[in-house]
C-alpha cells in the first residue's frame, strides 16, 4: 500500500532554496512545503485544483515584506510566485496558484484597533467577518457588507474580491467601506493607500521609486481615458469586481481613491497587509417576511414591485435549493416558517417550493412600521394584490431571523448534496443585470440551460439583479467538461444583451479571459499598463484578471483547468461510490467555521491548520484513492473489508495463515517506514489522528462530510499494513478491561494511580489522567434503592398486561464503570415516575472499536448485540440508553455495518423516552432547587439528535423548571481524545474556547449545570 513519491509532491529546488532563505532572514511564521498542506491548499470552492509549490504562512506585515523582497531577488525574481490566500472559499480559483502560497488565516487574524467614536476598525487580513461583527455587537456597529460564508470569509479575501453580498443596494460593496490600505508591492516596498486631494496626491506623484509611478500611471490611465471608463463600465450597484478605474475618481468624495483600484485586484497588484474599515451603526429594528411561492418564476416577477417598499435586502430561493434545505439540521429551526399549503375543498392545490426573504430595517420604528403595514397590506392574500405569492411569514425575534438567513447561507453548500455523479457548479453563477431587464433574463438562462437537459439551480440577490445559478454537470466525464466552455461562452453573450455583466461578486480567478469581452480591447489594454506598473514581473497571482502589458496577453489562466475533476478521474469507480462522503466534498469551507460556540470541528479551530479540517482530510483522502488507484492497489483497498469469512479453502484464506502473511507485511512495511521510505498514507493518518470523532462535521457541513466514517474505514485499511500503535489496544478493548476493574473498583483505582501505572500509561501508551472507577457498582448501588432485581430474563414470563409501564434500560462502558451513580439515580427517577425498570446486562457496544479503526472486530460486536437487541424489542417495551455516544451507535454505525436501513428497534435517548411520555410526568411534582438550569449539550447528541437539546428544554418544563440551552462548541474530551497524550494540550484548549466560561468556578453554581 505503499504510495510513492511522484513528481506533483516534490518541491522544486529553486523554491527549497527561496524557503531556505526566507528562514534565514528570522521569518516569524510557518513554512510548508510537505505535500499534504499543499493538497489542502490546492481547492477552494470552485471546480479547479491547482497543487502550490508551497504554503507560507506569515505572522505580521514584516513577515509579508521579508517574503514579497527575497521573492524581488534576482536568483527568484522570474520563479518564484506568490498568491495570497484568506477563508479559501472563492467559487473562480482566485488564489490557487502553482507558485508559493501566503496564506493569512493562521496567524494574521487580529483586530488591531478601534475607534467607535470616529467609526472605524484596523484589522489584518486574516479576521474572520462574523469575528469582527461579533467583536462590535456591543458597541451596536457592524462591518456591513455580509457574505453568505460570513462564519469562515476572511475580510482580506473580501477586499481581494471586492465582495459584497446581502444588503449591497443599500450599503454597497466592501470597497465602499474600506479607509486606508497598508499593502507590500511585488518588490517588498509598503504601499499606503487613503483617499487624497489634488494637493496630496501631488504629492504622492513625486514620491521616488515604484510608489510614486504608481499614482503618476494610475491617475494618468483614469484621466485620459474617462469618456470611455463612463461608456463602458454599467450603471449598476453589482458592476464589475476589479481594477475598478470607474471610482478611482467617480467616488462620493470625489478624491483620488487609489483602494478601489486595489480592492477586487485578487492580489495581482499588491498584498494587502492591513485594513482601516469603515463601521456602520447597526439599525435599531429589523424585520424579516418570508414570501412563499410555488413557482420560482414568480418571485423573479415579484421583485422590481417589491422594491417600491424599499428593503434593505430581498433574497430569493429556488425549488432545488429549498428541497436540499429540507436535508439540513436548519430546515427543522425554520420549517414552520416556510411550508406552507393552498387547500381548496379539502385538497391542495399549491405547495411553498420557492421563497424570497425581504428585510426591511431602520432607526425610525414609525416609519418603518408604517412601511411594513403598507407592504403587509398590499400582499394580503385575501385582497389578491401579491401576484403570484400563496402566502407569508413576518418575525422581528432575532433568532427567528438568524435562523431563516443561515438557510440563505447555507444555499451554496447544499448543492453540493444532489444525488449522483451531476453535482450544481459555480462557473457562471453571479452575473447580473439591471433588475428590470431580471425577470426575461433569467427566462432565456433557463432556456439556454433546459437546452442541454440539464438540472441547475439559482439563487440569489435579485433586488440588484444578481443571481447565483449553477448547472449540474458531471466533469468526470469529458463529454461534460466540454460544457464549460459552450455554456460559459453562450452566457458571456447572453449577459451583454442584457446590459449586464458576467461577475458581479466572486470575482474573475479562472474566468478572466472574458475581462476583455467587457472592457473591450483599448481599456483592457490600460488594465495590463497598470499591472505593468504594480507588477512588472507578474510574480503577484499570475494569471489572473491580466497580464503586464510588456507580456503576451495569452499568459492569462484557462477556463477549462486544472479541473479537480482531472484527479478523480483517476480514482477507481468502485472507490468513488465506496468513499462518496469524501468525493462529495465541495470545498465550500463550512468547516472552517471560526465560532468557538458552534460544533463544527474543534481540531480545525484549535489548531488554525486547514490539514485538521473536514475540508482538508476529505482532500487528503481523495488524494490517497488516486494514488493508489494509479499503482493498481484499489482492490487492495476493498480486498481489507471488514469482516472477511474465510469459507475458501486455500492456505491463503485460513485465518492462521492470513494472519501471519498480515503480520509478516507490517513488519516489512513498518521497515520500510523507518528506513524513511516516502508513503503518503502517512500524511493522510497525521491528519485524520487528529479527529475528535465529534461528528459536528455530519450535520453542520451542508453536504455532509461524514470524517468520523471515513477515518474508520483508513484506519482499517492503513493498519492492515502498519501496526496499531499500543494505546489503539488498550483504548479499542475499553468496554472489556473497564467490565474486568469495575468488579472490584477500589482496587482498580489504587493500581492505576500508582506510579509505575502511571508511567507505564503515559510513557508506553500515550494516556493520562485515566478515570477512576465509581468505588459503587450499578447492581451494589442499585440494592440500596426500591430495586427489586427486575432480571431481564423475567420478560419471557409476563403477559402484555404486566409489562405496561415497563422499560428497558441498557448499561454502557462510560456510566456503569466510571459514572455508576447517574446509572442509579436515573433508575431511581423512572421507578419515582412510575415505570418499571429492567436492568440489562452489560454488552459490548463496540464504540471505541469503531473509533480506532478495527472494524472486522466492530462488525463482529455489532452482530451479536443486534441478535440480542432484535431480541429485546420484540417484548415492545421501550429500550433506553445513557451515554449518547454509546445510544446513538446504534442509529448510526449499526446500519452502516450490518448494511441494514433499518434495524427494526431504536434505542432512544433519556429525554427522548420521558418527553414522550410528558402528560404522565407533569403529575409528579419537584422540589426546585434552583430557579434556573442551564444545559452544556453533547457534541454526538447535538448532531445525531437534532431535537435532543429541545426535548431537555421541553422535559424541564414538565417539571415546571427553567432551562437555558448554553451554545458551546466541543468540551475537549471526546471520548479518550482528552486522555491521549499527543492530543493533551488540544484538548484542553478547546475546553477553554467555549466551555472554560461557562462552568461556574464555585462548585454551588456549578450544581445547576446539567452537562450531557
Amino acid at each position: 500500500m505503499i504510495s510513492q513519491i511522484n513528481f506533483n509532491q516534490i518541491t522544486p529546488e529553486i523554491v527549497l532554496r527561496f524557503l531556505s532563505k526566507l528562514q534565514e532572514v528570522n521569518f516569524l511564521g510557518d513554512v510548508h512545503k510537505d505535500y499534504a498542506t499543499r493538497i489542502v491548499t490546492a481547492t477552494d470552492n470552485s471546480i479547479y485544483q491547482v497543487v502550490p509549490q508551497a504554503v507560507v504562512f506569515p505572522k505580521n506585515f514584516n513577515d509579508i515584506e521579508k517574503v514579497l523582497k527575497i521573492a524581488n531577488e534576482k536568483q527568484f525574481r522570474k520563479t518564484i510566485k506568490i498568491s495570497p490566500r484568506g477563508g479559501g472559499t472563492g467559487t473562480n480559483g482566485q488564489s490557487l496558484t502553482k507558485g508559493v502560497v501566503l496564506d493569512f488565516s493562521r496567524y494574521m487574524i487580529n483586530i488591531l484597533e478601534t475607534n467607535f467614536d470616529e467609526g472605524w476598525v484596523r484589522v489584518e487580513p486574516g479576521v474572520v467577518l462574523d469575528q469582527l461583527n461579533e467583536y462590535l455587537a456591543s458597541r451596536k456597529m457592524f462591518f456591513a457588507p455580509d457574505l453568505s460564508p460570513s462564519n469562515r470569509a476572511t475580510l482580506g479575501g473580501m477586499i481581494n474580491t471586492d465582495a459584497c453580498g446581502k444588503g449591497s443596494r443599500i450599503y454597497g460593496r466592501t470597497s465602499d467601506h474600506i479607509l486606508e490600505l497598508n499593502c507590500v508591492l511585488s518588490n517588498g516596498v509598503s504601499l499606503h493607500s487613503r483617499p487624497l486631494d489634488s494637493k496630496n496626491l501631488n504629492k504622492y506623484k513625486n514620491k521616488n521609486g515604484v510608489t510614486g509611478k504608481i499614482f503618476r500611471i494610475v491617475e494618468k490611465v483614469v484621466s485620459e481615458n474617462k469618456k470611455l471608463i463612463e461608456e463602458i463600465f454599467p450603471k449598476m450597484s453589482r458592476f464589475m469586481t476589479g481594477y475598478n478605474l470607474s471610482k478611482v475618481y467617480g467616488n462620493l468624495e470625489k478624491k483620488f481613491n487609489l483602494n478601489y483600484l486595489l480592492s477586487g485586484s485578487e492580489g495581482t497588484l499588491a498584498i494587502v497587509g492591513e485594513a482601516k474599515l469603515k463601521l456602520t451603526p447597526m439599525p435599531k429594528y429589523k424585520y424579516l417576511f418570508v414570501l412563499k411561492y410555488e413557482f420560482f418564476n414568480d418571485a423573479l416577477k415579484d421583485a422590481e414591485k417589491i422594491l417600491e417598499y424599499d428593503p434593505v435586502a430581498i433574497e430569493t430561493i429556488d425549488e432545488k435549493v429549498l428541497s436540499l434545505a429540507k436535508t439540513d439540521e436548519i430546515f427543522f429551526k425554520v420549517k414552520d416558517f416556510i411550508d406552507d399549503e393552498v387547500l381548496e375543498g379539502g385538497k391542495i392545490i399549491r405547495t411553498t417550493r420557492s421563497i424570497s426573504l425581504i428585510e426591511f430595517c431602520g432607526n425610525s420604528k414609525k416609519n418603518i412600521e408604517k412601511r411594513i403595514k403598507k407592504f403587509t397590506d398590499d400582499i394580503d392574500l385575501k385582497k389578491n394584490k401579491s401576484g403570484e405569492a400563496i402566502g407569508y411569514f413576518i418575525t422581528k425575534e432575532p433568532h427567528e431571523i438568524k435562523d431563516l438567513w443561515n438557510l440563505r447561507k447555507k444555499g451554496v453548500g447544499l448543492l453540493g448534496n444532489t444525488t449522483g455523479r451531476r453535482k450544481p457548479l459555480p462557473f457562471v453563477e453571479d452575473t447580473a443585470v439591471p433588475q428590470k431587464n431580471l425577470a426575461k433574463y433569467i427566462l432565456e438562462f433557463r432556456e439556454l440551460l433546459d437546452s442541454y437537459n440539464i438540472e441547475y439551480a439559482m439563487f440569489g440577490h435579485i433586488d440588484v439583479g444578481c443571481l447565483h445559478v449553477r448547472p449540474a454537470l458531471d466533469l468526470t466525464n469529458p463529454l461534460e467538461e466540454n460544457l464549460i466552455r459552450e455554456i460559459s461562452d453562450k452566457v458571456v453573450n447572453l449577459v451583454k444583451k442584457y446590459d449586464g455583466i458576467m461577475w458581479a461578486e466572486h470575482g474573475r480567478g479562472y474566468r478572466s479571459e472574458y475581462t476583455v469581452n467587457f472592457f473591450g480591447e483599448k481599456l483592457y489594454d490600460q488594465l495590463r499598463v497598470i499591472k505593468e506598473v504594480f507588477d512588472p514581473n507578474n510574480k503577484l497571482n499570475p494569471g489572473k484578471i491580466v497580464t503586464p502589458f510588456s507580456m503576451r496577453k495569452d499568459k492569462i489562466v484557462s477556463l477549462e483547468g486544472p479541473l479537480r475533476a482531472h484527479n478523480e478521474r483517476q480514482i477507481s469507480s468502485n472507490l468513488l461510490d465506496e468513499y462518496e462522503s469524501a468525493i462529495k466534498c465541495n470545498g465550500n469551507g463550512a468547516c472552517h467555521d471560526y465560532s468557538p460556540s458552534n460544533v463544527m470541528c474543534p481540531s480545525s479551530k484549535i489548531t488554525h491548520n486547514h490539514l485538521h479540517s473536514p475540508k482538508g482530510r476529505a482532500s487528503l483522502i481523495r488524494e490517497w484513492l488516486r494514488i493508489l488507484s494509479q499503482k493498481g492497489e484499489a482492490n487492495e483497498l476493498k480486498d481489507e473489508k471488514i469482516g472477511s469469512n474465510f469459507s475458501n479453502s486455500s492456505s491463503e484464506n485460513i485465518p492462521i495463515f492470513n494472519n501471519l502473511k498480515t503480520f509478516v507485511k507490517k513488519i516489512l512495511y513498518t521497515f520500510r517506514k523507518y528506513k524513511g521510505t516516502y508513503d503518503f498514507s502517512h500524511e493522510v493518518y497525521n491528519s485524520l489522528n487528529g479527529c475528535l470523532n465529534c461528528k459536528g462535521c455530519v450535520t453542520q457541513c451542508p453536504v455532509h462530510v461524514n470524517i468520523p466514517e471515513l477515518r474508520s474505514k483508513f484506519l482499517n485499511i492503513y493498519h492492515s499494513s502498519y501496526f496499531h500503535p499500543l494505546k489503539d489496544y488498550f483504548i479499542g478493548s475499553t468496554e472489556t478491561i473497564g467490565y474486568f476493574f469495575s468488579k472490584f473498583p477500589r482496587l482498580a483505582n489504587k493500581f492505576f494511580n500508582m506510579t509505575i501505572s502511571l508511567k507505564i500509561l503515559e510513557n508506553q501508551l500515550g494516556l493520562r489522567d485515566f478515570p477512576k472507577f465509581s468505588p459503587e457498582p450499578v447492581i451494589e448501588g442499585l440494592e440500596k434503592t426500591s430495586y427489586t432485581k427486575n432480571d431481564i430474563e423475567k420478560l419471557n414470563s409476563l403477559s402484555s398486561k404486566e409489562l405496561e409501564n415497563s422499560i428497558i434500560l441498557l448499561q454502557d462502558a462510560f456510566t456503569s464503570f466510571f459514572e455508576s451513580q447517574i446509572v442509579i439515580e436515573f433508575y431511581e427517577l423512572l421507578s419515582k415516575l412510575g415505570f418499571k425498570v429492567f436492568i440489562a446486562p452489560f454488552k459490548p457496544n463496540g464504540k471505541p472499536l469503531h473509533v480506532k479503526g478495527f472494524l472486522g472486530k466492530f462488525r463482529k460486536t455489532a452482530e451479536k448485540n443486534y441478535k440480542w437487541l432484535s431480541n429485546l424489542s420484540s417484548f415492545n417495551i421501550p429500550i433506553i440508553g445513557i451515554d449518547p455516544s454509546v445510544v446513538l451507535t446504534y442509529r448510526d454505525e449499526y446500519p452502516k455495518i450490518l448494511g441494514k436501513d433499518d434495524l427494526g428497534f431504536k434505542v432512544m435517548l433519556p429525554q427522548e423516552f420521558l418527553v414522550s411520555k410528558s402528560s404522565s410526568i407533569k403529575k409528579f411534582f419537584v422540589s426546585k432547587k434552583f430557579n434556573d438550569y442551564k444545559l452544556l449539550g453533547h457534541c454526538i447528541e447535538k448532531v445525531d439528535a437534532q431535537f435532543s437539546q429541545k426535548q431537555w428544554k421541553d422535559l424541564f418544563k414538565c417539571f415546571d423548571l427553567s432551562l437555558e440551552v448554553i451554545e458551546v462548541g466541543c468540551c475537549g474530551m471526546a471520548g479518550t481524545y482528552g486522555h491521549e497524550t499527543e492530543h493533551f494540550e488540544d484538548s484542553f484548549g478547546i475546553y477553554k474556547l467555549s466551555w472554560k466560561n461557562n462552568i461556574p468556578e464555585n462548585h454551588y453554581n456549578r450544581e445547576n449545570v446539567l452537562v450531557t
